[in-house]
């Protein structure tokens, strides 16, 4: 048998009941296309997680007050809340770490913020010019704080493009430009504070969107917000390169345990966060949900492989008599087989061209309507088309195996 007359009688044979090969590859289609579609969801959550990290800053270490202890591989602190941290510990981590590019002391808190008519409740961030570089801050319009602002304990602020819109927009249907904003005065607490920068907008949402923030002079927030409070709610660092954060996350560890006079490291009234473990937690949560989504979708693979093998066995039934002419002329049981086998695999195959189109347009879809973000690897593609391609061989090699098995007389005889 030459290759064209098996795709010749593979093609006859399936599109004699189109409607039920139509069915059969309908299920493939949902599951290849389900598989695609809420990888993608995973992969482009997993990204978007990646970018989120990434944009808080470059080779950052991140220190917060409060005491830490370890439950399994996750550490835990008390965010902010105690208050073991002062400005002399970020001099001391300055001065006496090795491959320390930059440090950032920060106060914050939330407060209810007022321009004119408009008001919002937004996080307020006391911090020092050094900021800008460890967090990867940028400024679209205006300027940030100097360093005198900060001794001065001046009443300026830059605000992030959130603010701007929820206090500046002249309505809702409306947007505020940066230059509406500065030279502004908005209240904080009851001080009035000048805007004089807007930073470029990073994305996010929730309590930690880097856009709904308002940066003020370190001093500043210490004078008139928090009470002259010496205390921090974090120490920012920048590592000098990547491949020094370990070296200087221990060093930083030490130096503040000996500050301290801390003797137990399990005692430590502080907790140190590296930007890479917290990437390497949030890939692997992400990827064991990518997994499970992939998982979830499977199970619509597996139901249509049944489907396909519940398909060939009737079609088997059906061309009993056929099956036995053929192999009475002196077709083998190979030739059988394989014809079966082509069937099979060509359900398969188109469902798996059709699921991928749908898979991709599915994922599209979520990432346009509902704003997640999506991404579709040429690697999940490919796999697809062999899943497609395997499930055909998998669950047509018994109904096969079966017509090639079949007696040529007895099938002669059957009705």
């Amino acid at each position: 048998m030459t290759t064209q007359d098996l795709f010749e009688e593979t093609y006859g044979a399936l599109t004699v009941n189109k409607v039920r090969s139509g069915l059969t590859i309908l299920g493939i289609v949902i599951g290849i296309a389900s598989v695609i579609a809420l990888v993608a969801v995973g992969q482009g959550s997993q990204a978007a997680i990646q970018a989120r990290i990434d944009s808080l800053g470059a080779n950052l270490i991140m220190i917060m007050p409060g005491a830490q202890t370890t439950a399994g591989s996750l550490v835990r602190g008390a965010g902010g809340s105690a208050e073991t941290l002062t400005p002399a510990d970020a001099a001391a981590i300055q001065s006496g770490v090795a491959n320390v590019a930059a440090v950032a002391p920060e106060i914050s808190g939330r407060y209810q913020v007022v321009y004119k008519a408009n008001n919002t409740n937004t996080n307020v961030i006391g911090t020092t010019p050094a900021y800008m570089q460890v967090r990867n801050v940028q400024v679209a319009d205006g300027a940030w704080f100097t360093n005198a602002d900060v001794t001065d304990s001046n009443p300026v602020a830059v605000i992030g493009p959130t603010v701007l819109q929820d206090l500046f927009a002249p309505n809702v249907n409306a947007s505020a430009t940066p230059a509406m904003a500065i030279g502004q005065t908005i209240d904080i607490k009851g001080t009035e504070f000048t805007v004089i920068g807007v930073t470029v907008a990073k994305g996010g949402s929730g309590f930690n969107n880097q856009d709904d923030m308002i940066y003020v002079p370190l001093g500043t927030a210490q004078h008139y917000l928090l009470g002259s409070t010496s205390y921090l709610t974090e120490i920012d660092i920048e590592a000098s390169t990547q491949q020094s954060m370990t070296q200087v996350q221990n060093d930083v560890t030490s130096l503040l345990l000996q500050r301290h006079n801390i003797a137990d490291p399990t005692q430590a009234d502080f907790t140190v966060l590296n930007q890479e473990s917290i990437v390497s937690t949030a890939s692997s949560v992400t990827g064991t949900f990518t997994t499970l989504l992939a998982a979830i979708a499977a199970i619509s693979l597996l139901v249509g492989g049944i489907g396909i093998m519940n398909m060939m066995l009737t079609t088997v039934t059906e061309r009993t008599r056929e099956i036995g002419l053929r192999k009475a002329i002196g077709a083998k049981r190979q030739d059988i087989t394989l014809q079966f086998l082509a069937e099979s695999v060509l359900l398969t195959f188109t469902g798996g061209v059709i699921g991928v189109i749908f898979g991709w347009i599915g994922a599209r879809g979520i990432s346009f309507f509902t704003g997640i973000t999506t991404s579709v690897s040429w690697g999940y593609i490919l796999l697809a088309f062999g899943v497609s391609a395997g499930i055909g061989i998998i669950f047509g090699y018994y109904p096969a195996r079966r017509a090639a098995g079949l007696n040529p007389i007895e099938a002669l005889r059957y009705e």
